[in-house]
């Protein structure tokens, strides 16, 4: 059955204006053209509420009182890993039987979403402190300091390997067909190592690390290819480096270089992989590489870098001009990693 327009407010209001005049409700719906039920049922309402706008529709009770919910609020913030099965368990046992959906429901209502937990370093208590005083020391840097920042960092991507997650549209049964599936194979079918930089300009130099990367390699990726970066970038006089404390970068013989190389260096708390934008655009890169499906490990290379070489500049220079946001999450969150 079709659904009726809902009648104007002046419509309404002439229906009870003409109803006072002393007319039936025959008469007008005649003059009106409208039904004789649907006159009677504006005037019973205007008779009853003393209005004929429209009333707050009633909605059903929720199944889980405000106590509940305060209960099953506390429980997952003590422990986000408590599944639904024990919070519909332990509602039960209050008396309150419910099912899993109606605990999803009502925690979103809360703003809470379930999500898969994200994989991160073990963290210890001096790592965690590191990075709070790193985020407090330079809060109040000034946006143009961490445009002067050429950041770096070494990622492995894998041929046919899970660097990203993708969804499909399919049908129901078609979850095998080859156009709803990732192909994968052991250890990935191979993958590649890359070191790459960046600063707010833009991306840098993009390198594939062909064999085992050490002390004096990496070295000579640097010498290779991180003036050549800056000055691509048109940094300016001063521009600092900033890399991790991998064993390679922290190195006597990699600091006696970048010293007599007259490179200033950031200095890097241990375990913190997400106050380095770069990671970022590592994300970034992976996601386009994955759109292409290359097929071998040559063809990986090729769209790789192709890939880095058409990031828009606007996106590192975001990178960068959101970076007392991230350290502020970071404070927020006391030290600890957060997603930014």
């Amino acid at each position: 059955m079709a659904k009726t327009k809902e009648l104007s407010k002046d419509t309404r209001n002439k229906i009870v204006d003409l109803h006072q005049a002393g007319k039936t409700e025959s008469a007008i719906g005649k003059q009106l053209g409208l039904k004789k039920s649907t006159v009677g049922a504006i005037i019973r309402k205007w008779k009853t509420y003393k209005t004929t706008d429209n009333l707050p529709r009633s909605v059903a009770p929720r199944k889980i009182s405000p106590r509940g919910v305060k209960m099953i609020t506390r429980t997952v913030s003590k422990n986000p890993r408590t599944t639904r099965g024990d919070l519909v368990n332990d509602l039960q046992r209050a008396g309150t039987k419910v099912t899993k959906p109606t605990i999803s429901n009502t925690l979103r209502r809360q703003g809470l979403k379930s999500c898969s937990a994200r994989r991160v370093p073990l963290l210890k208590p001096v790592h965690v402190q590191a990075c709070l005083k790193f985020a407090r020391e330079h809060f109040d840097d000034p946006e143009e300091d961490w445009e002067n920042v050429i950041w770096s960092d070494e990622t492995k991507i894998e041929l046919f390997g899970k660097n990203l997650t993708r969804r499909v549209w399919r049908t129901k049964n078609a979850e095998l067909h080859p156009k709803n599936t990732i192909p994968t194979v052991k250890h990935g079918g191979g993958n590649i190592m890359l070191w790459g930089c960046f600063s707010a300009k833009g991306p840098g130099r993009l390198i594939c690390v062909k064999e085992r990367m050490n002390g004096a390699m990496y070295r000579e990726i640097l010498s290779e290819n991180l003036l050549p970066s800056a000055r691509a970038l048109k940094m300016k006089h001063g521009w600092v480096f900033q890399h991790d404390n991998d064993p390679k970068h922290t190195a006597w013989a990699t600091k006696e270089w970048l010293r007599k190389k007259h490179f200033k260096v950031l200095e890097w708390p241990n375990q913190s992989p997400d106050l380095n934008p770069i990671e970022n655009l590592w994300r970034e890169l992976k996601v386009r590489v994955a759109q292409q499906q290359p097929q071998n490990i040559t063809a990986l290379e090729e769209i790789c870098m192709e890939e880095w070489a058409k990031i828009p500049a606007i996106v590192c220079e975001n990178l960068v001009k959101t970076y007392r946001k991230r350290l502020s999450s970071v404070i927020a969150n006391k030290g600890y990693i957060t997603k930014y």
